[in-house]
């Protein structure tokens, strides 16, 4: 049984990359568009793992991990962050709590985030492996 991926991004180009990369890889995906659509995605039928873009309309990536973190169902569920290169989530804005697995900054490599997806479902975080970004 393929690993359930879900995506969340509003930026078109990043969806369909990393949904082609992740399908030849070999998993499952659903890209959505926003924090609140990835919310509904959830509710239907939860991911192995969710991908949130930090920036995004209707409902931001930090929002969607408060809501996914305060609901007993997908409280565990494996988070990974995308955001804007040279962004930097500090844990003064509340990210320590929420219990992200990984952060990877725009533009990332597919193969790199096939690996971080890996190792976070193996391990519960991931460390990058600069040569591979």
């Amino acid at each position: 049984m393929a690993t359930k991926v879900l995506i969340a991004d509003d930026e078109m180009h990043i969806l369909r990359a990393a949904e082609f990369k992740l399908k030849r890889s070999g998993f499952e995906v659903t890209c959505v568009e926003d924090g609140q659509e990835a919310w509904e995605a959830i509710q239907v039928e939860r991911p192995d793992i969710l991908i949130t873009d930090f920036h995004m309309p209707r409902m931001d990536g930090l929002m969607l991990c408060r809501t996914v973190r305060s609901n007993e169902s997908t409280a565990t569920l494996p988070i990974i962050m995308l955001t804007a290169k040279g962004f930097d989530l500090s844990g003064d804005d509340g990210t320590s709590e929420l219990g992200i697995a990984a952060v990877l900054a725009k533009p990332f490599s597919p193969r790199g985030l096939v690996q971080c997806i890996q190792e976070v479902l193996e391990t519960g975080t991931y460390v990058p492996n600069v040569a591979t970004f």
